[in-house]
């Protein structure tokens, strides 16, 4: 992309980045993060609020912390000498390529990541992207109208918007005297966010005044300002700049990534610890079909009705249970095949990716937190914990594809009965 700057002074240029910089300055300092127990603005679901049995299948995002710093993308130091000044075109290098991520999966995937990403921009007051997107991995030119001769920093820049979250989930809560009630409280789905806001261009020099935190000022610091090469005499066109060492986030990535190997590998281990007698159905709430699952390989969990002819495909046992303030994690093993309900792995990070099952291993996509009704209701909802998406089905129809959905189902699709056998 080109654009082309003309009649720019070196006033305007600084009044420009003046202006852009207060208002990423004002809206988010670096670090920011929302009080405890205090949610962020503009966020649909507060904790502690109520609710009741048709939300125990859904979810919503809930902003842990955000940080907002200047990042340049593209960059080239530029000397401009009497008798070389006027319109321009630089093909700049890229810096830095960011690119729009939620949770471990690298991508924007469902209505969860949309909604944590416009309420992370609510809460800031920023315009950011909030669907898949990247910046340029690739050089650009930059066509500028150089009226002064100097030392000019040509570069392409952003706000880099990242932080943590949580997820609101719906479950039982004790009351006190033996009463309890449904409340959004936050599940132990947790993970980290990158996103940024509008890419800007411009030029600018080392005499130029900018507000600390600019991307102008970042840029700045990109050219050296202050170095040798910043006040040496020397012929017009390019010089090497002070390229910023930028490996903060690199670590975390690496991190991740680490994490995304390990949980999508099974490693083998002893038999499992299932809960002796108790063996359930997993029904839609008053209505005959249930998860049953399959007996090829390659198929899914899918509603049956439950008969004679399904040699168990129909029943499930909770094995290796653990709690944690109130919420189940369990896996699911099938009396039938023997496997367990998992997610593909070739898959998982889709919205809607359907349940199978599995030889049973010590894998996250195989484990599943339980989010309870109060006290002489059987009715839960389910969440796969490497993926974080809540379990449902589209429609209530026999053969109908059991699979995984960010936010889970609004409908109310997303509750279950776990009926003893």
């Amino acid at each position: 992309m080109r654009r082309t700057r003309t009649r720019l002074s070196r006033g305007l240029g600084a009044l420009i980045a003046t202006a852009t910089a207060a208002v990423g300055l004002a809206a988010a300092p670096a670090g920011a993060a929302p009080a405890a127990g205090q949610a962020a603005a503009g966020q649909a679901v507060q904790p502690g609020q109520t609710c009741t049995a048709a939300d125990l299948g859904k979810r919503h995002p809930i902003v842990k912390s955000t940080e907002v710093a200047p990042a340049i993308t593209h960059f080239k130091g530029w000397f401009v000498t009497e008798g070389t000044t006027g319109t321009q075109t630089i093909s700049t290098s890229t810096q830095e390529t960011i690119s729009v991520s939620v949770g471990l999966n690298g991508t924007v995937q469902g209505s969860f990541a949309v909604d944590l990403l416009g309420t992370v921009g609510a809460s800031l007051g920023l315009n950011v992207q909030v669907n898949y997107t990247s910046t340029s991995s690739t050089s650009k030119s930059i066509t500028w109208d150089f009226r002064k001769p100097g030392y000019y920093g040509l570069y392409e820049g952003t706000k880099k918007v990242t932080g943590t979250y949580g997820s609101l989930n719906c479950n039982r809560v004790d009351l006190g005297g033996g009463t309890f009630g449904l409340k959004w409280v936050e599940g132990p789905d947790s993970g980290s966010y990158t996103t940024y806001t509008t890419l800007e261009e411009g030029a600018v020099r080392c005499e130029d005044k900018v507000p600390a935190g600019s991307i102008m000022r970042k840029a700045q610091d990109l050219l050296g300002c202050g170095s040798a090469a910043a006040t040496a005499k020397r012929a017009a066109g390019p010089v090497p700049s002070a390229k910023a060492v930028e490996t903060r986030y690199e670590a975390d990535n690496a991190a991740q990534d680490m994490k995304v190997a390990q949980a999508a590998r099974p490693i083998a281990r002893a038999a499992l610890d299932c809960r002796p007698g108790a063996v359930y159905r997993i029904h839609v709430p008053g209505k005959p079909l249930n998860w049953s699952a399959p007996l090829l390989a390659n198929d899914g969990i899918r509603l049956r009705t439950s008969n004679l002819s399904s040699a168990h495909l129909d029943n499930w046992r909770l094995c290796n249970v653990t709690e944690n303030n109130g919420v189940l994690e369990a896996t699911l093993w099938n009396w039938g095949n023997g496997g367990c309900a998992t997610i593909p792995s070739n898959i998982a990070n889709r919205e809607q990716a359907y349940l199978t099952t599995a030889t049973c291993a010590e894998d996250d996509l195989q484990r599943f937190y339980i989010y309870r009704d109060v006290p002489g209701s059987s009715k839960v909802g389910l969440q796969n914990k490497y993926t974080g998406s809540m379990v449902g089905h589209d429609r209530y129809a026999d053969g109908e594809l059991i699979r995984q959905y960010s936010s889970g189902r609004q409908d109310g699709t997303g509750t279950y009965t776990l009926i003893a056998v």
